[in-house]
């Protein structure tokens, strides 16, 4: 009947409430000076068993900060040695542009002076030099004949003669020479 006393919350032999629990180790702990006699018989309150968001999600442990001074200082010196080192990068990629433009003006050059001295070859062959000079500058060797289309009309003529006038006209250059003479007021002709 005791244990049915027990199990009521009535009092065991020796006036102590019994759980059902066999005693453990921790019934013999000492008291220490100081605290109440009675606070030892009241339940300590349960933690919840429910946990905040936060950590909940790191597993208990505290959460770490998202940037810790070490990350924070490295961050600041890679940003450092990238400022330090864009003008100097800059400067040397313009630098191996430019290089590369030079290069390309001096391989344009070079095949220049080679047309240039495929020309010149070409100009002291005396053949080419006579070639030339009959057709851009109508000129003729002695004995051969001279035929110059003006206005589609054929005209005939003696190397080197100069064409005859009409009776009673000037040469061009002598009418030239009269019409400025009478636009300076200068009423006289040259005879």
């Amino acid at each position: 009947m005791s244990a049915a006393r027990a199990r009521r919350g009535g009092s065991a032999p020796g006036g102590r409430r019994s759980t059902g629990r066999p005693l453990t180790h921790a019934a013999s702990r000492p008291v220490p000076a100081g605290s109440r006699s009675g606070a030892g018989s009241r339940p300590e309150p349960r933690p919840s068993r429910r946990r905040s968001a936060r950590s909940a999600t790191s597993g208990g442990t505290p959460r770490r900060p998202l940037f810790t001074g070490r990350a924070v200082v490295l961050a600041g010196l890679v940003l450092l040695l990238a400022l330090t080192l864009a003008g100097p990068i800059r400067q040397f990629l313009a630098g191996r542009a430019e290089l590369a433009a030079l290069a390309a003006e001096g391989t344009a050059l070079d095949q220049r002076v080679e047309d240039l001295q495929v020309e010149l070859e070409r100009q002291d062959d005396p053949a080419f030099t006579a070639r030339e000079a009959r057709e851009r500058l109508a000129y003729v060797l002695p004995g051969d004949r001279l035929v110059v289309v003006v206005d589609g009309e054929t005209v005939e003529g003696d190397a080197g003669t100069v064409p005859t006038t009409e009776d009673g006209a000037l040469p061009w250059y002598d009418a030239l020479l009269q019409s400025v003479a009478a636009a300076d007021g200068d009423e006289e002709t040259g005879e």
